[in-house]
């Protein structure tokens, strides 16, 4: 179904470590979500010159309540307007948009599933490994961060998986190191049969770089910045090779944010490579 933009209202706000969960109520939103899909929400008030809304993933929906279809999502104050957002109380009003992009493919039949995440980048996680608990998969969770106080979701990932792995840079919880560190050796005893994963960049390319070399599946939600959020401002851009083996120049808040891992030229992220289609040439024309 098409998103929607509703004029919401704040159930509750709540600090999670290093960052804050909200909960809004808005009607016609969670009815239609799917996990991987996010949510655009104005910030500043009426009178702010803040324009542009700020993209969140959506960490859990719920279609019914006590005061309708609320979504939950979390963010870290970053600037101005996730500053606003944190300031926010119960009974404010939020203007939000959603559910916006594409999110994840679930299996068609029951199977091993890996979910990796970094930071609140593992927030969209847990409404997927529901789905794919409902469809009968197993799930395994590998969760990492800088420190402790940046993990998110420790407890939900060992309530709903058969196992997890945690690392931390900083040694503050589980294995020293990052997920690329201990995710072979999860695959392996699991018997992976498809990975998922949402986080900081970096690690959303070794990820599928890992999942590649064990001739598995990716599936990755990026964090690339949004603007508009709904595909016209094209500021979220990145390459991505097309089932005919070209490269477009694709929109992660409509054509993602869920990529296959291995169509994505991560090491061509942030740049137009000259093969793209489209792209500009030293004769000024654009690519075939």
């Amino acid at each position: 179904m098409p998103p929607v933009q509703v004029k919401g209202e704040v159930l509750s706000i709540r600090q999670v470590g290093a960052y804050h969960a909200l909960t809004v109520v808005a009607p016609g939103v969670a009815e239609s979500f799917h996990p991987g899909q996010f949510v655009g929400i104005a910030v500043g008030g009426e009178q702010s010159s803040m324009l542009l809304r700020r993209c969140f993933s959506v960490y859990g929906a719920k279609p019914r309540g006590v005061y309708g279809g609320t979504v939950e999502v979390v963010f870290a104050v970053h600037g101005n307007g996730t500053a606003w957002l944190a300031k926010q109380r119960p009974h404010d009003p939020l203007d939000v948009v959603g559910p916006l992009g594409k999110g994840f493919s679930l299996p068609r039949q029951p199977a091993v599933c890996t979910l990796v995440g970094g930071g609140y980048g593992t927030a969209p996680l847990f409404s997927l490994a529901e789905a794919l608990r409902a469809r009968g998969c197993r799930v395994d969770f590998v969760l990492g961060a800088a420190t402790e106080y940046r993990l998110f979701g420790y407890l939900d990932a060992k309530r709903m998986s058969a196992s997890i792995a945690v690392t931390t840079e900083d040694g503050s919880m589980g294995e020293r190191g990052r997920v690329s560190d201990v995710l072979p050796e999860v695959i392996r005893r699991s018997g992976t049969e498809v990975v998922y994963a949402c986080g900081p960049m970096g690690m959303l390319r070794a990820v599928a770089a890992i999942a590649r070399e064990h001739q598995l599946p990716s599936q990755c939600a990026v964090e690339e910045s949004m603007a508009c959020g709904v595909g016209v401002c094209m500021t979220c851009v990145l390459p991505v090779v097309g089932d005919d083996g070209a490269t477009r120049m694709a929109r992660a808040c409509v054509e993602g944010p869920v990529f296959h891992g291995d169509r994505v030229r991560w090491d061509d992220v942030g740049t137009v490579p000259p093969d793209a289609h489209g792209a500009p040439t030293l004769a000024g024309k654009a690519a075939p």
